[in-house]
């Protein structure tokens, strides 16, 4: 009988037929190094490299790492590791066998997804899931909301805006790639041996590439995927992230996900599209693979079913029942998820750069940019205080659980404004802002149970104290901004 979370992970139905398979994956492919990763507190991969030898051995027993990994490793200002001491055991790393993929800019290596535990020997909850695992409090939160709500799952789509910069000679940025005219092909077109080849890499590892365009900055490229369950969406802007910086490190240029890196022109946006579905089925899609690349899991996608945020009255513009619900419990939590979807000091410069659409009144409407929820189609609802910095598991955890409260008390969103906010507000309409500071953020994090209840244990613990400390951090820090505004006030 398996007895610790860990056991019951590595012995769950089908997962032995998986480890063969991926062996049989592995010969077929000459596949010689594995890099087995997992994610960090802000959505960076972290993990260990191990040939392929030892497949079997990393399956069953998995491979260890500080517990502080789960927080990049990293100190805060007094000098103290985030999280977890030196002093703190090594997490186990369980591999994922159906996300197992070759990496198609070295062939001879694949990549595989992790679940993280605590260490066996561990005197408190042995072989427990590690509460600082984002990905696998993820499976753990969605799972528990589809069992409460009679099978409903999530599915969402990630629109990942970023820059392409130039590289100076001394490694740093030197501007955009390109200029900052949005939807001109012509600059398209300057960027096209770099998009062309993320799309090429996004395909062979089963990304289902879909519309693409340059926005409004310098450089900057929106590429998109389609849509599918929560888990396989964050898994793949993750692996979407690991090509752009792969590519740039092929044209000497940076793929930049620093949410505004210029003033004066539009920052980097991640909006979310989100529905609640019922029933669907597991569909392949090899994207011209053939054969695969890697096991089926990453070609996979859940299609059909029944589409809960669907109109259910004469009004094609409003969401049935189940979506009117959700936007509410979204709109209750909107302070707190502002912490999750914007999650970095630099988010808020986009917030506070006016003119270039960015959400920041807590409203919703249908198709309107100025809010921070819109319907943007029949059936979903996009989520807009979300920038590319975000980590997209935290950040589903976190709508999960808006959905639930939204659900379970039967929430009323209001009625949607399908004004210009800052016309309404000139007629007399109130509304509040979103947070405008990190600091605020997090502040309205801490004091909502809900949502921090998607960052459980010692998610919540390490998120805080990485957060507060990167706040802290800039409060105390002299910028340039600082001494061309004060050096020469007085006398």
């Amino acid at each position: 009988m398996d007895s610790t979370d860990l056991e019951r992970h590595v012995n769950r139905p089908g997962r032995a037929d998986l480890v063969k398979q991926v062996r049989e994956k592995i010969n077929e492919l000459k596949i010689d190094y594995i890099y087995y990763q997992f994610i960090s507190v802000t959505g960076r991969i972290v993990g260990k490299g191990v040939p392929a030898d030892h497949w079997e051995t990393i399956a069953e027993r998995g491979f260890q790492l500080v517990y502080g990994s789960t927080a990049n490793l990293f100190i805060d200002r007094y000098g103290e590791y985030i999280g977890y001491g030196p002093e703190a055991m090594e997490l186990v790393g369980i591999p994922d066998p159906e996300t197992f993929c070759q990496l198609p800019w070295d062939k001879r290596v694949a990549r595989v997804y992790c679940t993280c535990f605590r260490n066996r020997e561990e005197r408190v909850d042995p072989g427990a899931h590690l509460t600082s695992d984002c990905r696998g409090n993820l499976r753990i939160i969605h799972d528990e909301f589809s069992e409460k709500h009679n099978g409903l799952h999530l599915r969402h789509g990630m629109e990942p805006e970023m820059m392409w910069l130039k590289r100076g000679e001394d490694g740093m940025p030197d501007g955009g790639f390109s200029n900052p005219y949005c939807y001109h092909i012509d600059q398209f077109e300057s960027l096209r041996p770099v998009f062309m080849k993320v799309i090429e890499y996004s395909r062979f590892m089963g990304l289902d590439m879909i519309q693409g365009d340059h926005e409004d900055a310098p450089g900057q490229l929106e590429l998109n995927f389609t849509f599918d369950d929560a888990m396989r969406t964050c898994d793949r802007l993750s692996t979407y992230r690991q090509i752009c910086a792969q590519v740039a490190r092929e044209n000497n240029l940076i793929a930049c996900f620093m949410t505004k890196p210029f003033m004066g022109v539009s920052a980097s946006g991640c909006h979310t599209n989100m529905s609640l579905w019922t029933g669907g089925e597991e569909t392949q899609n090899h994207l011209g693979n053939d054969p695969l690349n890697g096991m089926e899991g990453c070609y996979t996608y859940r299609k059909g079913g029944e589409n809960k945020f669907m109109p259910d009255t004469d009004d094609p513009q409003l969401p049935g029942q189940i979506g009117l619900y959700s936007v509410a419990g979204v709109m209750k939590h909107l302070d707190a998820l502002t912490a999750l979807g914007c999650s970095t000091v630099n988010s808020y410069r986009r917030l506070w750069d006016t003119g270039f659409w960015a959400p920041v009144y807590k409203d919703w409407g249908y198709q309107n940019r100025t809010t921070a929820l819109r319907i943007s189609a029949p059936g979903r609802f996009e989520f807009r205080a979300v920038d590319s910095m975000v980590n997209p598991y935290l950040l589903c955890a976190g709508l999960l659980k808006a959905f639930d409260d939204g659900i379970v008390n039967e929430l009323d969103p209001g009625k949607p404004e399908n004004r210009n906010i800052y016309e309404a507000m000139e007629e007399g309409k109130e509304v509040t802002k979103l947070p405008m500071s990190l600091g605020e953020a997090i502040e309205a994090l801490k004091n909502d149970d809900a949502i921090m209840s998607a960052l459980p244990d010692e998610m919540g613990k390490v998120f805080l104290h990485y957060k507060e400390d990167e706040w802290a951090k800039f409060m105390a820090t002299v910028t340039n901004w600082d001494m061309e505004t004060y050096l020469d006030c007085l006398p």
